[in-house]
């Protein structure tokens, strides 16, 4: 791909966090050269979701600039434990556990980036020659008050939070990684900044030019609060089944689905420009959603799939339709407790009866396809079809 160096810098820069130093970055690009861009994962669970895919588009950007892309697999700093954001010790995984992961990492990344323009490599090539001697010299480039300067570790000093000395190890090593690769860029979420930075010290002190670092935003997931995260059940695998994909991403309110097409999204500035001249004129944000869903099914599994799930989605969700396949559950309560809160929460299609009652404010409670205004009512013996939002169906058979 020709570009511009200001062209090529819209590309990588549109929906970006920041980027040190931006001036850098415009040198690098202007000089002609391949650059080595450098995005470290440590495999320490084996499933992507979008969010994990916010950063590797812009890898993939880079690819088609043509500069070479070293995925790094730390398989090295994977049995250490990344601290970031955490307030406990995080537990080392087995040496087992790593490369089982890493290979499912592999497999994945492949679905965006282009696996014969992507050097994969594990930072164990280079720490496992560092040995003892030069662990503990690269333990004295750093100060404990300097480490102490990041924000979690100071969270977990001052509220009393017990620090391991090895998690002081984590950012010197990943900075180790930037000297070894001699990288010229290193990106990363924003939660990643100070263990970015370190690379660039290093560098220097080691009479290496500084790498450019950029950060990109932590994707907020399906409940439009915290980040995605498989933890918190707010995600979208990007091996979800094509039909599980689509319902999700539906999901997404309207204003963060912007954010969504701005971070996720292969369409050009001007085709997003269109898309939200289109809405603020009146027109259906659902239409924008279903065209997000299909770019996002059909990079992950195939076009035919992505038109599928969208059929699928009108026939079970626009047109009320009631899918063949769903729990049956018998329920054997007396009249006081066959209140309708209560009785989707005796069926596990919400947590507390307290949900229940929020999701019939919501209009988002069907009885036989029927939307339910009263979260009160006492619901009648025999067998009927609950619905709870737009995913969850039982067959519930009162008696």
């Amino acid at each position: 791909m020709t570009k511009s160096v200001a062209e090529a810098l819209a590309l990588i820069t549109r929906g970006v966090d920041e980027v040190l130093v931006e001036q850098e970055l415009k040198d690098k690009l202007g000089e002609n050269r391949q650059l080595t861009v450098k995005a470290g994962f440590d495999p320490t669970a084996p499933d992507l979701h979008l969010g994990h895919t916010v950063l590797i588009n812009k890898l993939r950007i880079f690819q088609d600039l043509g500069h070479k892309i070293v995925f790094l697999i730390g398989d090295f700093t994977g049995m250490i434990g990344d601290p970031t954001g955490k307030n406990v010790t995080r537990k080392p995984l087995s040496r087992e556990d790593v490369l089982a992961n890493a290979e499912t990492y592999k497999e994945q990344v492949f679905k965006i980036l282009d696996p014969e323009k992507t050097e994969v490599r594990f930072n164990s090539e280079w720490m496992n020659e560092l040995g003892a001697a030069g662990m503990i010299k690269l333990a004295s480039r750093q100060t404990v008050a300097r480490m102490l300067e990041r924000d979690d570790f100071k969270k977990r000093y001052q509220g009393g939070q017990p620090i391991a000395i090895h998690e002081f190890i984590y950012p010197l090593v990943q900075g180790w990684d930037s000297v070894a690769l001699q990288a010229d860029i290193e990106m990363g979420g924003t939660d990643q900044r100070f263990n970015l930075l370190m690379g660039r010290e290093l560098q220097k002190e080691e009479g290496q030019r500084p790498q450019t670092v950029i950060t990109v935003p932590l994707l907020e997931g399906l409940d439009g609060v915290q980040k995605m995260s498989k933890s918190l059940g707010n995600y979208v695998g990007i091996t979800d089944a094509p039909n599980d994909m689509f319902g999700k991403i539906m999901s997404v309110s309207d204003d963060l689905m912007w954010k969504y097409f701005d971070l996720l999204s292969f369409r050009s500035d001007e085709e997003l420009a269109q898309l939200k001249e289109q809405v603020a004129a009146g027109g259906n944000p659902r239409d924008a959603k279903v065209a997000l869903a299909k770019e996002l099914i059909a990079r992950f599994h195939s076009e035919d799939a992505a038109a599928a799930a969208e059929q699928d989605f009108i026939q079970r969700f626009q047109k009320n339709a009631i899918p063949d396949d769903m729990p049956e559950i018998a329920l054997n309560l007396t009249e006081d407790q066959r209140g309708l809160a209560n009785v989707l929460k005796e069926a596990g299609l919400v947590a507390s009866t307290s949900e229940a009652m929020r999701m019939v404010k919501q209009n988002a409670v069907r009885i036989d396809g029927d939307r339910v205004e009263d979260a009160r009512i006492t619901c009648a013996l025999g067998t009927a079809v609950y619905q709870v939002g737009k995913r969850k169906f039982a067959r519930i058979t009162l008696s």
